[in-house]
Order: C-alpha cells, then sequence, then structure tokens
C-alpha cells in the first residue's frame, strides 16, 4: 500500500491534507502492522478528515462508526430483521402440513421441521451495522470509529477485542472472520478533557464533560474565530468560579464571553444554545 513515509506524506499532500512526519509514519507502521491509528486532539483539528483523505488515497470504501454514550455491540455489529422473519415464519406454518406429510413418526416430523432451521437464522435476515459491514467486505475498507471517548468502558473494551482479530462472533450464525484487514482510524477528543481535568482539578466530573461537549458543538459552527483549548479552560475555570454544577442556558449565557470573543459569534452561538446544549 505504502512503500515509504515519505511516499504517505506525498499522497496526503497530493490530496490537499498537509500531514506531519509524525502522522505519516504513524499511517505507515499501522498500514504496514495491521494496526489501528489513534488521532487525538480537540473537535475541528482534521481527525476525521485524515480518515476520509486515507480512503481517498487508498482507494478504499470508508465506513464510519459513531460513538456515543449508550452505544452497545448490537448497534455497532448487526441487527436482526424480525419483519422479514416473522414473513418467513408465517409461509412455513401455511406449508407445515407438505413439509411433514411424508414424516414416519412424530421425531421424524420434528426433525424434518428443525432442519429448517438455517431458512430462518441466516445472513438474508442480517442487517449489518458498521463493524460487521467492515469485517464482511468484499474489498479492503477505511474503518472510521469516530470519537471513541465518548463510547462507555465496556463497549471500548469489546471494540479493542474486535479490532485484535478482526473477527466477531453471531450466535445464530458462528464466528464471522475478516475477509480483508480494514485500516482502522480511531478518533479521540479525550486529551482535551484531560487538560482540563489537570489545569481545573476542582471541577466536577460531569460538567467537565459537559464543557467539552458544548465546546466540541461550538466549533462545528461558521464562526470568526473558533474557542481554543485556553479558552476551553478559562471557561471552565470560571463555572468553577461560580459554582456551577451544570450547564443551564442562563450561566452559559452569562459566561460566554470567556469563550467566544467576538460580538457577532457571540449573537450566532447564544441564537443556538438549545443545540449546544442538547445531550
Amino acid at each position: 500500500m505504502f512503500e515509504s513515509v515519505e511516499e504517505v506524506q506525498k499522497r496526503f499532500r497530493d490530496a490537499r491534507y498537509i500531514a506531519s512526519r509524525r502522522v505519516s509514519t504513524v499511517v505507515f507502521l499501522a498500514a504496514r502492522m495491521g494496526r489501528p491509528v489513534l488521532i487525538e486532539g480537540p473537535a475541528g483539528v482534521g481527525k476525521t478528515e485524515l480518515a476520509k483523505t486515507l480512503s481517498d488515497i487508498t482507494a478504499r470504501p470508508l465506513i464510519r462508526l459513531q460513538c456515543y454514550e449508550g452505544l452497545d455491540e448490537g448497534k455497532a455489529l448487526y441487527e436482526w430483521k424480525y419483519a422479514k422473519q416473522l414473513l418467513y415464519t408465517q409461509l412455513l406454518r401455511e406449508r407445515i402440513g407438505e413439509l411433514i406429510a411424508d414424516a414416519p413418526s412424530l421425531p421424524d416430523a420434528v426433525a424434518k421441521i428443525a432442519g429448517q432451521e438455517d431458512a430462518f437464522f441466516s445472513y438474508r435476515f442480517l442487517s449489518p451495522r458498521p463493524l460487521l459491514s467492515a469485517i464482511q467486505a468484499e474489498q479492503p475498507v477505511v474503518l472510521l470509529v469516530d470519537e471513541i471517548d465518548k463510547a462507555e468502558p465496556e463497549f471500548e473494551a469489546f471494540l479493542l477485542e474486535v479490532l485484535s482479530d478482526f473477527q466477531v462472533s453471531v450466535p445464530e450464525l458462528g464466528t464471522v472472520r475478516a475477509k480483508h484487514i480494514p485500516l482502522v482510524v480511531l478518533t479521540s477528543n479525550n486529551d482535551e478533557l484531560q487538560i482540563i481535568r489537570l489545569k481545573v482539578p476542582e471541577i466536577p466530573e460531569q460538567l467537565a464533560r459537559s464543557v467539552v461537549a458544548a465546546v466540541q458543538k461550538i466549533r462545528t459552527m461558521d464562526l470568526r474565530k473558533l474557542p481554543s483549548v485556553s479558552e476551553s479552560l478559562d471557561w471552565a475555570r470560571s463555572l468553577v468560579i461560580l459554582n456551577a454544577r451544570e450547564l443551564d442556558p442562563g450561566i452559559v449565557e452569562s459566561t460566554l464571553t470567556m469563550l467566544v470573543k467576538h460580538e457577532k459569534d457571540l449573537e450566532r452561538v447564544k441564537g443556538s444554545l438549545d443545540k449546544v446544549l442538547a445531550e
């Protein structure tokens, strides 16, 4: 895929993405070793764009798994098409007489019915989610696991297990192994949370998480100047001084100048507070 770190850097540059020597080295080694790439940093610094560009320069389809609180194995792997299964069950019920008509005994009739299980537990009833799609893909893909820091510890442990073996177990179908090892990019905003914890140790944990989440949403807006990490720290400190326990519209509006400096930016953010504070 890549012959050298220099080639990685050049191909990114040709795709109009400036990758540092360090990032290019990590991508090169990950591709060679079949290991995930972890990219950390505040929202808006190009983490997701790196995965998209990697997809472009390697001509591999991009499959994205967006992490969030409450994400579990089922939502990341697959879901069953229960309505379709029910339809097949009704069809079998209508044909059950024909199926067992020549069975000489009850055990034989039961065996004939049991022999139809594959008709109900098969891939035709399986709707793959991102992880299973990446593993089942007929061609190599880039798998983007976005904002892994938002996932709960149990899901993180499950994900790391999947990415170590590139196989999953589907109880009804058995073990599914990857036909091709995907290029995996994990992104995390967790370093900003760690910085706030370190620099503002008295801030309550949930408030720190809410601050990071709100700042990330504000950084997606079309502002003259996006908030920096230092401004996130100033905002966090001001909230602690005011004994805030959570982000409510009143406290946010009264402290927003610590985070957003330009008047038009302030008006824009204030006009979207419901979205900024949405869980």
